[in-house]
Formats: structure tokens, C-alpha cells, sequence
């Protein structure tokens, strides 16, 4: 018993010396980060009245600057100690972001309740995030699951971008869109399932009924009806002969 608590004292103090030596390193470009980070705030909300209430009070960038101290951790392998921070950081902010993700300068996460960042999410420089948004995986892959997001990408309130494919730089996802597919650059994307409906400021030749949106399950029943219906007139055909 002596020797596996001694055993257990040398792991734990093994841990904290290696967490210390990460500390540094972070520090170091922290700063810039944060300044960035908090620049992103001040340039795309109209809400932000100083630079002392975005870094206070803005959930998001609470939640980006956790991310930033556990991905640290995480590129160091220590998987424990970056999931520790980040779910400690999803209990205070709202916002689950993996450390795992790849997350470039000036995320801006407004309002930020309910955003989701899975762990192979690619984020590039200056993106913008609305509440309830989700990059994340389908469930079916492995390896690289999640979604890659170019530079000055926007993501509207509740979208959800699922897959891994890319959305190109300038994109715009809008609000409660279901984004299963690559979005061209400086496109905007609408409706469930998302589609296309301008590429560089111009409309495209696609049908923009979000309300009468054929149901694929629905449309295979009537399929599989016709040929039921089709197969009992020819059985009566060669019944009658």
C-alpha cells in the first residue's frame, strides 16, 4: 500500500511539473490573442461600449481564451488536462468548443449560448458565430469528422454544419440553415438542407421555396406505391387469363 501511494505522489507531481512547463509557452503569445480576440468584439458589435466590458463581460471570448489555454495542453498530448479546462469553460460560458479544434485569429462568438465546435473543426482568421450554432460531425466518419470554415466566414443563429467539407472564404450560413455539403467562396447559403442562393453578390438559378421542400422519405413511399399498384394489375391481368 506504502508503495503504490508513493507511486501515485511521483505521477501527480510528474503531471503538475509538466503542466507548469506548457505554462510559458502559452504565455507568450497570449497576449497578441487576447488583443485580437477582444479587437473582433469591439469592430463587429454594435453593443460593446469598451474594450474593458468585451474582455469582462463577453461570454464568448471567455470561452475562446479557455480554448486557447486548453489547446496548449492538448497539442502537448495532455488529453485530461484540455478536456478539464474546456468543460469547465462549457459549464461557465454555454459554449462547448473541443481543444482539439483548430481555431485561427479573431473568432468573434456573439451571444454564444448553445454553440457546439467539434474536435477536428477548422476555423479560420476572422469568423463570426451567432448562438446555437453547431460544426460538428455526422456521426459516420472517422478521422477528420468536422467542417472547415475559410477566413471572414459567417455562421447565422442555429445553423448547423455538419461533415467534413469545406466552406469557402466570405461564405455566409444563414440563420437555422442545415449545411450537409462545400459551400463556394463568398456564397450564402440558406434553408433545410442548405442551398446556394448567391455566389459573389449575385443570385443563383435555384429554387428558394423553404416551405414546400420535397420529403426524400415521402417520395420513396409514392415510388414503392406505383409499383405495388402496377404489380397487383398484372397479377390480376394473368388471373383473368
Amino acid at each position: 500500500m506504502k508503495f503504490k501511494i508513493e507511486l501515485n505522489r511521483a505521477e501527480v507531481e510528474k503531471t503538475l511539473l509538466k503542466t507548469v512547463g506548457v505554462l510559458p509557452e502559452s504565455i507568450i503569445t497570449f497576449a497578441d490573442e487576447i488583443k485580437k480576440d477582444i479587437d473582433a468584439i469591439c469592430q463587429r458589435d454594435p453593443a460593446v461600449k469598451s474594450r474593458m466590458e468585451a474582455a469582462l463581460l463577453y461570454s464568448g471570448l471567455h470561452a475562446i481564451l479557455a480554448y486557447r489555454v486548453s489547446n496548449k495542453f492538448y497539442q502537448k498530448k495532455m488529453y485530461t488536462t484540455a478536456r478539464f479546462i474546456s468543460q469547465a469553460a462549457r459549464f461557465l460560458t454555454g459554449i462547448e468548443i473541443h481543444p482539439g479544434a483548430t481555431i485561427g485569429e479573431g473568432l468573434f462568438i456573439d451571444h454564444g449560448s448553445g454553440v457546439v465546435i467539434g474536435e477536428t473543426t477548422i476555423i479560420g482568421n476572422n469568423c463570426t458565430l451567432y448562438q446555437g450554432v453547431t460544426l460538428g460531425g455526422t456521426g459516420k466518419d472517422t478521422g477528420k469528422r468536422h467542417p472547415t470554415l475559410g477566413n471572414n466566414v459567417m455562421v447565422g443563429a442555429g445553423a448547423k454544419v455538419l461533415g467534413n467539407f469545406t466552406v469557402g472564404d466570405g461564405a455566409k450560413i444563414a440563420a437555422g440553415a442545415v449545411v450537409l455539403g462545400p459551400v463556394p467562396e463568398n456564397a450564402t447559403a440558406v434553408g433545410i438542407p442548405a442551398h446556394v442562393v448567391r455566389v459573389a453578390g449575385k443570385k443563383t438559378e435555384v429554387d428558394l421555396d423553404q416551405v414546400h421542400i420535397p420529403d426524400p422519405v415521402s417520395q420513396d413511399i409514392c415510388a414503392i406505391q406505383r409499383k405495388m399498384r402496377e404489380l397487383e394489375a398484372k397479377i390480376k391481368e394473368l388471373e383473368a387469363k
